[in-house]
């Protein structure tokens, strides 16, 4: 009976996450604060959505079919109570990268394909988060993300400036070729009025954000630009608007699946589910640190999976965690996940209602809304915070911010190569981990004689090894011991400070066994300190501590030092580094 409480309860925590919060409900204070924090949210998302479909290069309304059920799926399936998911200006970004090749020129083809990589995006998210895999996000480091996302931002900004001057120019290879062209055409054929709604929309939003930021500053240019261009007929002197939006909710449909676009676009899908996932779980921890909350990553994976496979089945393309709409629905007071359910049933209303008045909404305004923000999303301070932390994790930020520029739109690229070079760093700072020798400072401690200046014994050498030892660093283990030994002719002991090794594997435990029986016929022994207890097991089951070598594991350095000094003869040294209030038995030395 026990055993079926804990499956039900496991079952209940995985798949019906929000009878965690959905209780509070009763309380009508937190019902109230939902609300008003779903309608705040709703008037940034509603406009946002659009202007991101259209950087994902789709019509304007699949950014309202992404923002009504996903939106309510994600709350519902998450681990978080405050992230608000949506369209977002990464993912649509590589959207866009991801099926520029594809479908050239025919719309429709293009989203029945945007349709189906939100569906891959799903599955793969979905298929993390079931199989405990949500550590699997963990290969994406921190410094590859700020990369990334830098470059993405410049890209995101640059690619509306088109709409912005009101030019079209054919698409280059390369992404800053195409801004190149673009730049070109706006300083021949800058079509003014296009520029005027443009200053207007950002010069509205700045200004509402600086002098009154309880005013929603979004809303309010979309307000006033729409009015504007019905008013101007801004349609009809060669400005682009929205135009017709399908009145009514998205049908369901399953997405045709061509198995060969689909194979090509795996890395993609994959690329998308990890940096979409990223984001998503970065706003899930920064608000988890104000609430309280605890968080579970895989349940986080299972909610957004679910929310980008539901975007797909009702004709919307990938979605994910956004930065900017959770911040305002924690402002706002969001208290439960409801809050996002009710933004998102405000969107079923514009889209059962009110797409006609969002006709004359002019394309320059939602570029303005796009370039704000993702502003935001440049910060140059977590890479020089990164330089003074560990130069190598600033060099792959740089490296990956400058090839998402240049590699741009083939985004997924400049990924692969950031996760690559990060773990091959990581690996050469693992196979060459720091091996301080030890030396006694006057107060009898011991410290790194080469940071402190100090002398070391002739005869007895104490080395720490900073680092599990395993098969891809022993050969630089065994280097600087066979190093240590050359440089001292009159070695007999060298002291292992093992504290600083947490595991060692199969070839490790092999090169210190063949080694100390090697340096032994040399007339030099090992001695080991402070050895944890997982390491001495391993000696223990293999013989390498076996009776005839058990002496040689000490607890602490002290006793390793006795030790020695209790096998060795004496010498004639004038000082000894070693030496304490008593003497040195290895120098015959008085203090």
């Amino acid at each position: 009976m026990n055993l079926l409480n804990v499956v039900s309860q496991r079952l209940t925590k995985r798949f019906m996450p929000f009878r965690g919060w959905i209780h509070e409900l009763k309380d009508p204070q937190v019902l109230k604060a939902d609300l008003i924090a779903g309608l705040t949210v709703a008037l940034v998302l509603i406009p946002q959505s659009m202007a991101y479909a259209q950087l994902a290069g789709l019509p304007p309304y699949y950014g309202l079919y992404a923002s009504f059920l996903p939106v309510i799926i994600a709350s519902l399936m998450g681990s978080s109570r405050q992230v608000h998911t949506g369209p977002v200006a990464v993912v649509s970004l590589l959207t866009a990268a991801a099926l520029a090749p594809f479908a050239s020129g025919d719309p429709a083809q293009y989203a029945a394909y945007a349709v189906m990589l939100a569906l891959m995006v799903g599955v793969f998210q979905l298929s993390l988060g079931l199989l405990q895999l949500g550590f699997f996000v963990d290969f994406l480091s921190h410094p590859v993300v700020v990369g990334f996302t830098n470059g993405a931002a410049i890209i995101i900004a640059t690619s509306q400036l088109g709409k912005l001057f009101g030019v079209t120019a054919e698409r280059a290879e390369h992404h800053y070729e195409t801004v190149w062209r673009i730049i070109e055409q706006a300083y021949h054929h800058t079509h003014m009025p296009t520029v005027a709604f443009s200053v207007s929309a950002l010069a509205i939003m700045i200004l509402l954000k600086k002098y009154a930021p309880k005013i929603p500053g979004v809303l309010t240019a979309v307000v006033i630009t729409t009015i504007a261009s019905w008013l101007l007929n801004y349609e009809q002197i060669g400005g682009k608007v929205v135009g017709s939006i399908p009145q009514g909710l998205p049908a369901f449909a399953f997405p045709d699946i061509d198995m060969q676009i689909a194979a090509q676009l795996l890395t993609n899908a994959i690329a998308i589910g990890l940096i979409g996932f990223t984001e998503a779980i970065s706003v899930a921890k920064a608000i988890a640190a104000q609430t309280r909350q605890r968080l579970d990553a895989n349940q986080g994976l299972v909610g957004q999976g679910l929310a980008n496979i539901a975007s797909s089945l009702f004709q919307g393309y990938a979605v994910s965690g956004s930065f900017s709409r959770s911040a305002v629905n924690l402002s706002a007071g969001a208290k439960t996940g409801f809050a996002a359910i009710a933004s998102g049933l405000l969107v079923m209303v514009t889209l059962l209602f009110l797409t006609p008045l969002l006709y004359h909404l002019p394309q320059p305004t939602l570029a303005a809304v796009i370039i704000l923000a993702v502003f935001n999303l440049i910060k140059f301070k977590p890479i020089k915070y990164a330089w003074r932390v560990q130069k190598h994790d600033a060099i792959v930020a740089m490296i990956t911010f400058i090839l998402t520029l240049l590699l741009a739109p083939h985004l997924e690229l400049s990924i692969i190569v950031g996760v690559v070079l990060s773990m091959g760093l990581y690996m050469y700072r693992t196979m060459r981990p720091r091996i301080a020798v030890l030396a006694m400072q006057s107060d009898g401690s011991l410290a790194d004689a080469e940071s402190n200046i100090l002398k070391t014994c002739p005869k007895i050498t104490i080395l720490r090894f900073d680092g599990s030892l395993f098969f891809a660093n022993t050969g630089y283990f065994e280097e600087k011991v066979l190093e240590r030994v050359a440089s001292k002719p009159e070695l007999k002991f060298i002291i292992i400070d093992a504290e600083g090794i947490n595991e060692i594997d199969a070839t490790g435990e092999e090169m210190l066994h063949q080694l100390a029986l090697r340096l032994h016929g040399l007339g030099i022994e090992f001695l080991f300190c402070r050895t944890k207890k997982q390491v001495m097991d391993v000696f223990l089951r293999t013989g390498f501590a076996s009776d005839a070598w058990l002496d040689h594991f000490c607890h602490t350095e002290q006793q390793a030092i006795d030790f020695a000094w209790s096998k060795i003869e004496g010498c004639q040294e004038e000082s000894c580094p070693l030496s304490t209030q008593e003497g040195c038995p290895a120098c015959t030395m008085k203090s």
